[in-house]
């Protein structure tokens, strides 16, 4: 195999495909302090066929701050003296990339760095160990994960003596970078603050035992975004909670076709990098359903999101934190780790919109029917939802929710639009259901007040128009 991996490189080499580069991390000047400005390590597919034959293995530390946001500087300085910026007292990111084979760098990296400052004032690092990800034994990358972790001991143990501290250390790691996270947990016995795991590698890693991979024992509070499963990622639940877009198999937009190339292939991996952004560039909560399978979920079985944060569903992305605030007032029985599901859109920023509709009816004959209901916004555009429901959502009178998605957000809702439809019964011109209460809760903004209607009347496949009123105070 080696052979013949090698007589391809010559090949690509000899038709122009493969590129040396000129120096290493040459890059331009801090207009600051006229400080030389680090760079992820330019490597190529000549790295990759260099390492069958001389395996290398190096780190670099890349810091940034918001006072050198688009300027990487070194963590440590020459001297091993702790660069000034780093500010013990403040939170610690970490960001670990994952395997390289042709050593190109992460084309979501400097996205990351800029979208994790503009939100959140931290030190932020990023892990570069190119040389020892770039090779095309995939085998020799996983075995280099832990040597990555114990390396990344001596640096973390000498921020410690400055005054850092493990709980503000918050480890976000992409596909082996979430396996090597996940060592650097275990060598620290669990205290690291965060660990967040996206799409974290399955190949030889999949059906290992805790110790062998990611576990949610690595770090006080660990999440995991699965979006490639069946591929490229790890399908067993590795965190405190695990969150699933789209059933964390397939995900909408990506190529079906190999005749898309590479982007057949990692597309699906890199969503969770790609979701893990959007949740900081848009005002867009990614909430998500606890439930026990993706099927339960798309059958509209797990609507309610628990009361462990503020009656919110957890959500996806850095503020899964949120959820962990819950685990620390969990009620009595209530799970340690959680399962949770969501489905996006097919296009950046994937972004959906999710409400509960809530109806007590009041009419024996509505037990085997269904509705459907759009909402009208105050610019007269009615919009439909996707609906996630039972077969027969009145089977167990009198009370029922719907869980309902939007591919828009809708503030200011004038008209709630709904048909009822009795699935046995020939259709009934004259029949009419009571219904005596409706509750509309937006789940993506529990912050906003939920709208009502009382005592109405539905007719069989007859199109209403109700204006909806303020809540009582019992149902709101």
């Amino acid at each position: 195999m080696r052979i013949y991996i090698f007589l391809c490189l010559i090949c690509w080499t000899r038709f122009g495909y493969l590129h040396f580069p000129t120096k290493i991390n040459e890059v331009p000047k801090n207009p600051e302090d006229n400080r030389t400005c680090l760079e992820f390590s330019k490597l190529n597919a000549m790295n990759s066929l260099k390492d069958l034959f001389y395996p290398k293995i190096r780190i670099n530390l890349l810091m940034y701050s918001r006072g050198n946001a688009k300027c990487a500087e070194p963590l440590f300085e020459s001297n091993n003296s702790l660069n000034t910026r780093f500010n013990p007292s403040k939170k610690t990111v970490w960001i670990i990339h994952g395997y390289r084979p042709f050593g190109s760098t992460p084309v979501w990296l400097h996205k990351f760095t800029k979208a994790f400052l503009k939100h959140e004032d931290v030190n932020l690092i990023v892990v570069d160990w190119n040389l020892g990800a770039t090779t095309f034994i995939y085998g020799r990358a996983v075995r280099n994960t832990r040597r990555v972790a114990e390396i990344l001991r001596e640096y973390i143990e000498n921020l410690l003596i400055h005054g850092a501290s493990l709980e503000n250390f918050h480890f976000i790691g992409i596909s082996l970078g979430a396996h090597i996270s996940g060592f650097v947990g275990k060598i620290f016995r669990g205290q690291l603050g965060r660990i967040t795991g996206l799409d974290p590698a399955g190949p030889k890693f999949s059906g290992k035992p805790s110790n062998s991979r990611l576990d949610y024992t690595d770090a006080k509070f660990v999440d995991v975004i699965h979006s490639d499963s069946k591929g490229l990622g790890i399908p067993e639940p590795s965190g405190h909670i695990d969150f699933y877009p789209n059933g964390g198999k397939k995900q909408p937009g990506c190529p079906t076709s190999l005749f898309s190339g590479m982007n057949f292939i990692k597309c699906d991996h890199q969503r969770a990098v790609y979701l893990f952004l959007a949740a900081f560039e848009t005002n867009c909560n990614f909430v998500s359903f606890p439930c026990r399978s993706y099927k339960d979920y798309m059958s509209g079985l797990c609507v309610d999101c628990g009361n462990l944060y503020k009656d919110s569903c957890p959500r996806l992305g850095n503020q899964a934190k949120l959820w962990k605030e819950g685990l620390k007032k969990k009620t009595e029985g209530w799970p340690l780790r959680t399962i949770a599901f969501l489905d996006t859109s097919s296009q950046n920023p994937f972004c959906t919109y999710y409400f509960a509709l809530n109806i007590v009816a009041l009419s024996e004959t509505m037990r085997n029917g269904s509705i459907s209901f759009g909402l009208l916004n105050d610019l007269g555009v009615l919009e439909y939802p996707r609906l996630y429901e039972k077969s027969k959502p009145f089977a167990n009178l009198q009370e029922v929710k719907i869980l309902a998605q939007f591919a828009n957000d809708i503030v200011n809702i004038s008209r709630i639009c709904m048909m009822y439809f009795q699935s046995t019964n020939p259709y009934c011109s004259t029949c009419q259901y009571k219904i005596q209460s409706l509750v509309l809760k937006s789940l993506t903004h529990p912050e906003r007040s939920p709208i009502c209607k009382y005592n109405f009347v539905l007719k069989e496949r007859k199109r209403i128009d109700l204006q909806p009123d303020a809540c009582n105070k019992q149902m709101g």
